[in-house]
C-alpha cells in the first residue's frame, strides 16, 4: 500500500490543483446556478425552452466541442478573452482559472438541475404568506425559499464538483496539458497512459480520483439528509 501514497511532486499538484478548480468551480457557478433554476422553475416567458436547451447543452455535446467554444470565445484573441486581457488584465486560456471555468460550465447543468427541482417542490403557499404580511420577494427568497431549498442546493453543489474532478475533454482542448498549471487529474492520468512504465502512476491518481469523487458523493447525501431532517424537526 505505501507505493499508492508515494505520489511524486507532480502527482501531489495535480491532485491538488483538481480539487482547487474544482472548488473554485463549484463556487462561482452557485450564484448563476441558482439564479438560472430559479427563473426555470418560476418563469414563463418565450425562449424558456431554448434557456433550458443551452443550460444543458454542455450534458450532451461532445466535451472537446465545449472546450473549442471556449477557446473561441475566452481565447486571447477570442471576443471575450481579448476583451477580459485588455481591460482587466484576466486571461483563462492556458491557465487553471480557464481549467475552473471549463469545469464550472461542464458542471453547470448538473448544478441547476438539482436546484430546479427543489425550488419546483417547494409550496408557494408558504411564500404567499409571507408575501401577505409585508416581506418583498428577495428577503421571501432568502428566508423561506433558501432553506427550504437548501438539500437540493448542497446536491447540486456537490455534484458540479464531482463532475469537475472528472473533467477532461473541455479542460485540455481549452487549456492544454501543463503541468504544474493547467494539468488536473483526469490530464495526469491520460499522461501517464500515453509513457511506457506509467502503469503505476496512473493506477495511483485513477484510485485517489475515485475517492475524493466518491467521498464528495458521500458528503452530498448525508448533509441533505441532514439538513432535511432538520428544516422538519423545526
Amino acid at each position: 500500500m505505501n507505493w499508492l501514497l508515494d505520489l511524486t511532486p507532480d502527482e501531489w499538484n495535480a491532485v491538488r490543483l483538481s480539487i482547487k478548480v474544482a472548488t473554485v468551480a463549484m463556487v462561482a457557478s452557485l450564484p448563476p446556478g441558482i439564479l438560472i433554476a430559479l427563473v426555470l422553475a418560476r418563469g414563463q416567458f418565450w425562449g424558456k425552452t431554448l434557456l433550458n436547451g443551452l443550460v444543458h447543452l454542455p450534458l450532451i455535446l461532445p466535451p472537446v466541442v465545449t472546450g473549442y467554444l471556449l477557446l473561441l470565445t475566452f481565447g486571447k484573441r477570442g471576443p471575450a478573452g481579448a476583451f477580459l486581457a485588455e481591460h482587466f488584465g484576466i486571461v483563462f486560456s492556458f491557465r487553471w482559472t480557464g481549467a475552473a471555468l471549463a469545469c464550472g460550465i461542464m458542471g453547470f447543468p448538473l448544478m441547476v438541475r438539482a436546484i430546479r427541482l427543489s425550488i419546483e417542490a417547494v409550496d408557494r403557499k408558504m411564500e404567499a404568506a409571507a408575501g401577505t404580511l409585508g416581506a418583498n420577494p428577495l428577503w421571501v427568497f432568502a428566508t423561506i425559499t433558501l432553506p427550504l431549498i437548501l438539500p437540493g442546493l448542497i446536491a447540486g453543489a456537490i455534484l458540479s464538483f464531482a463532475k469537475a474532478m472528472g473533467e477532461f475533454g473541455a479542460t485540455i482542448t481549452f487549456v492544454s496539458n501543463i503541468p504544474n498549471e493547467t494539468q488536473t487529474l483526469p490530464s495526469a492520468i491520460y499522461t501517464f497512459t500515453q509513457v511506457p512504465g506509467g502503469d503505476e502512476g496512473a493506477l495511483r491518481l485513477t484510485l485517489i480520483s475515485i475517492v475524493i469523487s466518491m467521498a464528495a458523493l458521500v458528503a452530498s447525501e448525508v448533509l441533505a439528509r441532514r439538513v432535511g431532517r432538520r428544516m422538519d424537526i423545526e
